[in-house]
């Protein structure tokens, strides 16, 4: 297995989640800004269930020396890479804030799972699994640099599905709604639209072995979206959202 964004506890608990089921990798690949705190998950791992792994460094803000992952070969890339950045009315025209958030989840993200799906192409087999949000389905005010990265990748996905669907690759989109995470920590968040990690990963899980193509974390998110994306214009502009 590889995964992308490691230090995240969505992509902790999918990790556990397939370990838990019985899943065997012959090494998990955990590519990581955070050598730190991905170190102290690869030990658990091994100590529960005995699990080798490889720590990888990547920081998606500088450059990716390609080389370093060659060696890698897999069935299964798990993509959980994000970044928030600031939402604030101080922080919007803040360049510097914009790119990362542009750069972590769609602009420099991209060519880096390009890298993996060619060579799930060449194999013609494997399964991508991509978290994008429900922020990228309609652009709202709180947050539409991250929405607007977030619809790209989720487009990004789309196309890479129906690119790879007669190379025997499968790709699945993901879009969680809030999450209980470091990422959201401390944002007012509604109890009953928040999903755990574990459960996100039960979910995800479930996604994965039935092949889905496009998956929400919790079903009502489906909803949400389908009433939002259709107010009107004229309506929607006028709302605090």
């Amino acid at each position: 297995m590889i995964v992308l964004g490691s230090t995240s506890e969505v992509a902790q608990a999918f990790v556990e989640k397939c370990l838990q089921e019985g899943e065997k990798y012959e090494r998990i690949y955990l590519l990581t800004s955070n050598r730190e705190t991905t170190e102290r998950f690869a030990r658990h791992i091994d100590v529960k269930f005995l699990q080798q792994s490889e720590i990888i460094e990547i920081d998606l803000m500088k450059e990716i020396n390609y080389h370093q992952l060659d060696h890698i070969t897999s069935q299964l890339l798990f993509c959980a890479t994000g970044f928030l950045g600031e939402s604030t009315e101080d922080s919007l025209y803040d360049n510097k804030n914009s790119e990362r958030i542009i750069n972590i989840n769609y602009a420099k993200l991209v060519p880096l799972l390009n890298y993996f799906a060619h060579k799930f192409e060449n194999q013609r087999s494997g399964t991508v699994i991509g978290l994008s949000s429900v922020a990228g389905e309609r652009g709202r005010q709180s947050n539409f640099i991250y929405g607007s990265a977030k619809a790209a990748f989720t487009a990004y996905l789309s196309g890479l599905r129906n690119y790879l669907f007669d190379k025997k690759v499968h790709v699945m989109t993901v879009k969680p709604g809030f999450m209980d995470t470091k990422m959201t920590e401390g944002l007012p968040l509604n109890p009953k639209l928040t999903a755990t990690p574990m459960q996100a990963a039960e979910c995800i899980y479930k996604g994965y072995l039935k092949e889905k193509n496009v998956i929400y974390v919790l079903p009502i998110w489906g909803l949400i979206m389908l009433i939002i994306k259709n107010i009107p214009e004229f309506i929607f502009k006028k709302l605090k959202l």
